[in-house]
């Protein structure tokens, strides 16, 4: 896959950039030879290899998945004017 002078524009449009005329023919070959590298990774045979987290084998860190309600409430609304039941009270607003 190449891209041209064309696509980097449109791109650029796209992703509302500004990009100058000598920007975009810059572009074009650093986006060209990062997608050759992309290809050249692609024939790389992985078929076979776990993927990885780390280079060093571990195990990933986990909680335990509980529901709870933060154990924060009561710190949460500690400065609010007025709570009831560890929710904000708010003055009702009619226009």
């Amino acid at each position: 896959m190449s891209v041209n002078l064309q696509t980097v524009k449109r791109v650029a449009r796209l992703a509302r950039i500004a990009v100058s005329e000598e920007d975009a023919e810059r572009m074009t070959g650093e986006l060209n030879a990062i997608l050759g590298f992309v290809e050249q990774l692609n024939e790389v045979d992985v078929s076979g290899i776990e993927p990885m987290t780390s280079v060093i084998p571990m195990e990933m860190k986990k909680r335990p998945d509980v529901v709870t309600d933060g154990s924060k409430a009561a710190d949460i609304v500690a400065n609010a004017p007025a709570t009831e039941e560890n929710f904000f009270l708010v003055p009702k607003v009619v226009e």
